[in-house]
């Protein structure tokens, strides 16, 4: 009895030594695809970014692929820029301080300017203040899309001339603010009626010269789609039902409601891998400006060989 006692021990010990020593032994011979992923990374960027190095091996490759062949790809429905400031919105409300940083760099790096910025950021914060409300309020959901689908109606009634346009008018306190609503929508949806008065002037302004401003440097369709974008990953199903609508009622394709739903996802993934792995906060931005230099340089030796070819 003894005996048996010291070797089961024994045999514990040993299993308690292989179970420390066998995950070292394992991380020393890297998977060959996460290996020939980071060899593509050095190739395309000329270095190997630290957070790429952090990244899980099982992780990398497709989150690799994923990014080259979104984000990066010159040839999907949206543009860069506005892929860079869908992700930025979507960053700056997780929040992310990470992907801020390097979302708004990649955005001026495809030409964003700062009011472009600006805009996606504060459609992003409209987003999650009246989702914030909404979902606060718990509104019958059909009720709900009966009231967004009159309001899409009334829009189309006004793009077509048959309703009549709204008139200027100074809001400053909750009836103006009631009156402006209802020539704008053409009636008063019962989120706005239950909001209150004493926010409502605030509120409504807000809204309307950020998200219903035809002037704004950001088009009506990619403000929807970042508002879409950041409520998609919230979650909230009552902003989602209403950017969705807002942004077909704007023009946008089923593949470019996609492609922002999938720079979300996508921006959110990097978010949690950053975070999680506790990334070198620096060290990040310094890879980030290293990326951005060297896509600058890169496109400025592509334009003199173009001017040169040209001659």
């Amino acid at each position: 009895m003894h005996t048996s006692r010291k070797l089961s021990f024994a045999l514990l010990a040993i299993g308690a030594v292989v179970a420390i020593v066998a995950p070292a032994a394992v991380t020393r011979a890297e998977p060959s695809e996460a290996a020939a992923t980071r060899a593509e990374i050095q190739k395309t960027f000329g270095f190997l970014p630290g957070f790429m190095k952090q990244m899980p091996d099982a992780l990398l490759p497709g989150f690799w692929q994923e990014m080259s062949g979104l984000e990066m790809n010159p040839n999907t429905a949206l543009p860069g820029k506005v892929k860079e400031l869908i992700s930025l919105g979507v960053a700056s409300q997780i929040p992310c301080e990470y992907c801020i940083y390097a979302h708004t760099q990649f955005g001026k790096l495809n030409q964003a300017s700062d009011a472009e910025v600006g805009e996606a950021i504060a459609v992003a914060a409209l987003t999650r203040h009246w989702s914030t409300f909404i979902n606060g309020l718990a509104p019958d959901e059909q009720k709900f899309r009966a009231e967004i689908a009159q309001l899409v109606g009334h829009v189309k009634k006004l793009v077509a001339g048959t309703a009549p346009a709204p008139k200027p008018m100074m809001v400053t306190d909750a009836r103006t603010a009631l009156e402006d609503v209802r020539q704008n929508f053409g009636f008063v949806p019962e989120f706005i009626k239950r909001f209150p008065p004493e926010a409502l002037p605030g509120a409504w302004n807000m809204m309307k010269s950020v998200e219903l401003n035809p002037n704004t440097k950001l088009s009506g369709k990619h403000k929807s789609l970042i508002g879409l974008a950041v409520a998609a990953q919230i979650p909230c199903r009552f902003c989602v039902i209403a950017d969705t609508e807002f942004a077909k009622l704007e023009g946008a394709s089923d593949r470019e409601i996609a492609e922002a739903l999938a720079m979300a996802s996508m921006t959110r993934a990097g978010s949690t891998a950053l975070n999680g792995l506790q990334v070198d906060k620096p060290g990040f931005r310094r890879d980030i400006d290293r990326l951005v230099a060297g896509a600058r340089k890169h496109a400025a030796m592509a334009a003199r060989e173009k001017a040169m070819d040209g001659r």
